[in-house]
């Protein structure tokens, strides 16, 4: 059995195709997706796909590109009132992001009519939702781009779940990946990194980087993954977003208004047959693995 420790199945770029998606699921034997909301306008529809479909484990949060959006002043009694209505239910997908502050395009295509929320903005958001998952004990999944410091000192000043918390599909230095887990916390491999087995040009500066041939390899998202204790890792798809490349792609679905390509949740297969080939390990042996380390976070 499969288990998708993470994406967006309440996506309208997924609306149309959910019955497609359900029967890839059952073909596929994906047992669980943990549906993530990032704003309360999304939570009902994230519920009513618990409902409807057995495999989706619901998760509500506030994502930190929506932290600057307005919200009903309860949203975070309307939050506790959702988990504590599943005990299924997680919180997620919470977390810091000063990529939208310091490196995204002012004409992002996914960025637009978004106020960039601050990142003391971002930390009101984050660590009240931190807060109610430690509390009650349910697994927390964490979005971070360019804010490990940030992330690092929260995590490190505030309580977390003690059955763990989520870093989705980890992007943080490698050497920062230890200090998380001694924390608590799980990371998600998602396919989308496939893209970074590409060798850098020999041209490039070679400063802390390693020669392999005529090439120069730098460290990638990849090799931290090949390091991540075991019993730490899950597997994603962030599915509508983080499109694998095209070559892993074994279930497609029609491009966006845009043009650009959308994740089909049963990519998921194809990231675990990734990650079993980088770890060197049977497939058998790494699904059994991540079944175990899947339910040690968001239960049985």
């Amino acid at each position: 059995m499969l288990h998708d420790a993470h994406n967006h199945l309440q996506d309208d770029w997924l609306a149309p195709h959910l019955d497609r998606i359900a029967r890839a699921a059952t073909g596929l034997g994906i047992a669980d997706m943990v549906v993530n909301g990032t704003h309360p306008e999304d939570w009902p529809r994230v519920a009513e796909l618990a409902a409807r479909y057995p495999f989706v484990r619901p998760a509500y949060g506030i994502h930190p590109w929506d932290a600057g959006r307005p919200r009903p002043d309860d949203w975070l009694a309307q939050l506790e009132a959702r988990l504590l209505s599943d005990p299924r239910a997680s919180v997620g997908e919470i977390g810091l992001d000063r990529w939208i502050l310091d490196s995204a395009r002012p004409d992002d295509p996914r960025l637009a009519g978004v106020r960039r929320p601050s990142l003391t903005e971002q930390l009101a958001t984050f660590l009240p939702q931190l807060a109610l998952a430690a509390r009650l004990d349910r697994p927390a999944t964490l979005h971070c781009l360019q804010a490990w410091g940030a992330l690092d000192e929260a995590l490190h000043a505030h309580p977390v779940p003690a059955r763990g918390f989520l870093l989705h599909a980890y992007g943080g230095p490698p050497g920062m990946a230890a200090r998380f887990a001694a924390r608590g916390a799980y990371f998600s491999f998602n396919a989308y990194f496939l893209k970074d087995s590409r060798p850098t040009p020999s041209s490039a500066p070679q400063t802390k980087c390693h020669l392999i041939g005529d090439t120069v390899a730098r460290p990638t998202r990849l090799d931290t993954f090949k390091t991540i204790p075991l019993e730490r890792l899950l597997v994603e798809t962030d599915a509508p977003a983080m499109p694998l490349p095209p070559a892993w792609r074994t279930h497609k679905l029609p491009l966006a208004p845009d043009g650009s390509p959308v994740n089909h949740p049963g990519n998921l297969e194809a990231a675990y047959t990734a990650l079993a080939s980088l770890r060197g390990l049977p497939l058998t042996d790494l699904t059994a693995q991540i079944t175990a380390n899947f339910h040690s976070l968001f239960g049985p």
